[in-house]
């Protein structure tokens, strides 16, 4: 979903909705969003989609959000996130997101349905 924050095209209200919550009130990210947010942003520029000034303007947009990088998420890696991973048929990365949210007791906010039925599935609230 941050992604979509950065793409005019994918900014629906329920998108930027998430993106106001997230400005007003804070989230909890595992370990590796950052690398996914600049992966994003530069699989974007690479593809044309985004100028290198604008890359650089979105990165510093999504650095400054207040998003809580969680430390403990690489750690669980092997464990908990393999676990869920293999359960829901997700990949690792994406299994690390439901596994925050039941960490910690937080809806989570994805567009991606596979994620959004396995979250459901183990008992996550989502963010609509």
């Amino acid at each position: 979903m941050a992604l979509a924050w950065c793409f005019e095209s994918e900014q629906t209200p329920a998108v930027m909705a998430v993106l106001d919550r997230v400005s007003e009130h804070g989230a909890h990210a595992p370990a590796l969003w950052p690398m996914e947010m600049a992966n994003g942003l530069a699989t974007a520029q690479r593809r044309k989609r985004l100028t290198a000034t604008q890359r650089a303007r979105l990165a510093g947009l999504v650095q400054a959000l207040p998003v809580r990088v969680d430390p403990g998420s690489a750690m669980l890696t092997w464990g908990a996130i393999a676990v869920l991973a293999e359960r829901y048929e997700l990949s690792v990365y994406d299994a690390a997101y439901p596994e925050l949210a039941i960490r910690l007791a937080l809806p989570l906010a994805s567009l991606d349905k596979p994620l959004r039925a396995a979250a459901v599935s183990a008992g996550v609230a989502l963010v609509e």
